[in-house]
């Protein structure tokens, strides 16, 4: 058994096809036209055939309050792995992506926290030291 799929529940597959692929850095897996939405998944370059993520819909009536709880409480939905948080920090600093959390110490890992402008927030960690 292993993971093939995690999905991303986003408020608009467009804008988060952009900010994934432009800003982030992912590929575009799949994009499949389903009436109103897409399959929609993306990859890291780093690991073509890897996991995909899946640009989901957020049009359930649960997602939206779930969503909101949970950025409210500054709660990431997901994270992700980066060789060094400080220097993809400023890489997307730079690129104008909004940060909840600056680079931060947790011992093992250092960590930060960005808003992908689809409803989530999502962490970036690396190993510390």
């Amino acid at each position: 058994m292993r993971i093939s799929y995690a999905s991303m529940l986003v408020d608009d597959q467009e804008k988060a096809l952009q900010f994934y692929t432009r800003i982030l850095g992912f590929q575009v897996k799949h994009d499949v036209p389903m009436g109103d939405v897409r399959w929609l998944t993306v990859v890291s370059p780093e690991d073509p055939d890897g996991t995909e993520l899946t640009l989901e819909p957020d049009g359930h009536p649960a997602v939206k309050p779930f969503k909101d709880a949970l950025v409210a409480d500054g709660i990431p939905f997901t994270a992700f792995v980066v060789d060094d948080v400080r220097v993809e920090y400023e890489r997307l600093a730079a690129l104008g992506v909004r940060f909840t959390q600056q680079p931060t110490d947790m011992g093992p890992v250092t960590t930060a926290v960005l808003d992908d402008t689809c409803g989530n927030l999502v962490q970036l960690q690396s190993a510390t030291g």
